[in-house]
């Protein structure tokens, strides 16, 4: 059954199409992952599935209500932790809780029990006000007030950026434990590594969705052998690479270049043969498997 149904919605500001005719489905109870860099459209979707926006076209519906015509109904249904901080930074912690518990017509009390294992973590500063807080905090913090009044899905737009590694790590051990509350989490996020932590993603760049699909698919469809490359001179590497008549792309990944090749049949002796003519030394090259980066590079190519 689905949460969320989207037909062919587009959004513009001005001459900039942010949004470009998306559909797609998701799941009742699924960690659902929107995946690209900034500038890819994601905001400005999930504003539209929260009601805070109306598209230029297309529909969609989330747990069967119109976002346009059932405005009212989606905002008591969903919870929706915006990119940026936005609780009252001059009200304490346990104040913002109270405040958005008092909007949704409940009580911390009522709904404790789904909040209790990320408010265990803020209790100590509980008498804080949420300016003070460290990016971790004020990240369960919203979490907390997003989760209040208990909704049927979250909408949570780049909840990890600019948050320090240990504190993404456990906000992803948190969204584990709701998804078995049977709450749908829909999540955007600029970082690929957090592909592997949903259950299904899509790919999307320049108000487009690339791709959607589960990760382990995406990848299983890489069209071509990648190699990694490693020498002595690495920017000379890249550039050299790049000249190669056989190159499909190349990229920097960490300490290596990715490179696939326009031929079937390459093997890693075809690319060292060409290597050796330009006198690099210490040349490393290993055919290795792609991961959601090389596809995303890959698909944004074609």
């Amino acid at each position: 059954m689905n949460s969320v149904i989207i037909e062919n919605i587009s959004k513009s500001y001005g001459d900039v199409l942010a949004v470009d005719d998306v559909s797609l489905t998701i799941e009742k109870g699924e960690i659902f992952g929107f995946i690209g860099p900034d500038g890819a459209g994601k905001t400005s979707l999930f504003r539209m599935l929260t009601t805070l926006l109306i598209p230029d076209k297309g529909n969609a519906t989330v747990e069967g209500f119109d976002i346009v015509k059932d405005y009212k109904k989606i905002r008591s249904a969903v919870g929706y932790m915006p990119g940026r901080f936005s609780l009252y930074q001059d009200l304490t912690v346990e104040e913002n809780l109270h405040f958005f518990a008092a909007v949704f017509g409940t009580t911390i009390q009522e709904n404790y029990n789904l909040i209790k294992d990320i408010y265990v973590m803020l209790e100590p500063f509980k008498n804080r006000k949420a300016g003070k807080l460290s990016g971790g905090m004020k990240q369960k913090l919203a979490l907390c007030c997003a989760l209040i009044h208990k909704p049927k899905i979250l909408f949570l737009d780049e909840p990890t950026t600019g948050v320090d590694p240990v504190s993404r790590n456990e906000f992803w051990d948190m969204l584990g434990n709701l998804r078995k509350e049977g709450i749908t989490i829909v999540v955007s996020t600029p970082y690929m590594d957090e592909a592997n932590k949903c259950d299904r993603i899509a790919l999307m760049q320049k108000g487009k969705i690339m791709e959607t699909d589960y990760l382990k698919n995406i990848i299983s469809r890489f069209p071509r052998k990648l190699f990694a490359v490693k020498s002595d001179g690495m920017f000379v590497l890249l550039n050299e690479l790049r000249e190669y008549q056989f190159a499909n792309s190349v990229f920097s990944f960490g300490d290596s270049l990715h490179y696939s090749d326009s031929r079937e049949n390459v093997t890693k002796d075809n690319i060292l043969e060409y290597l050796n003519t330009k006198n690099h030394g210490n040349i490393s090259i290993e055919e290795i498997e792609p991961n959601i980066e090389d596809c995303f590079m890959d698909l944004m190519n074609k």
